[in-house]
């Protein structure tokens, strides 16, 4: 039997190759009528930049700005995915409403999609990878490949090709 794919996770760091690999998830959910999550961490500061920063900003101005975060990235986010769906489907309602839900988690990106895939247990999941060298994978390991070694679904991994840029993202 053929596998069925009918929730995709889409993470995104939300840098310039955003838009490339939104387009195999959109691809791929027009093809399978499935749905997409949308997920992008805000990575919290360690243990030590919170306390070299504690004396000077109190801890109300630290949440004001942690919750500004999450709203900024939220608004970037569905703001470009609104952008791309407009491009990409025009006018088609159904292929808009693909996109049912936008997560901006803390943590680190590799644990934020792993634990939002083990929440929403997606069929799919579908993220960038640029090109490291060696020796920079060798020392600090790429979200890529800490989520591919560590899911329990499919990982679509989309090489986002040198340079791209897309006017507008």
């Amino acid at each position: 039997m053929l596998p069925k794919i009918k929730t995709i996770l889409y993470a995104t760091g939300m840098g310039t190759g955003a838009p490339h690999v939104f387009r195999y998830a959109l691809t791929l959910a027009k093809q399978h009528d499935a749905q997409i999550v949308a997920v992008s961490a805000v990575e919290t500061m360690s243990e030590f930049a919170q306390d070299l920063v504690a004396p000077y900003i109190p801890s109300d101005q630290r949440e004001k700005f942690h919750n500004e975060a999450h709203q900024n990235s939220r608004k970037k986010l569905q703001g470009r995915i609104s952008q791309l769906c407009e491009k990409e489907c025009g006018n088609d309602q159904q292929c808009i409403q693909r996109l049912i839900d936008i997560r901006i988690e803390d943590g680190a990106p590799a644990q934020t999609v792993l634990k939002v895939a083990e929440e929403i247990n997606p069929d799919l999941i579908i993220m960038g990878s640029h090109r490291h060298t060696a020796l920079g994978d060798a020392i600090l390991g790429t979200t890529t490949r800490k989520v591919l070694h560590s899911a329990t679904v499919p990982v679509l991994v989309v090489r986002i090709p040198d340079g791209f840029h897309e006017e507008g993202f």
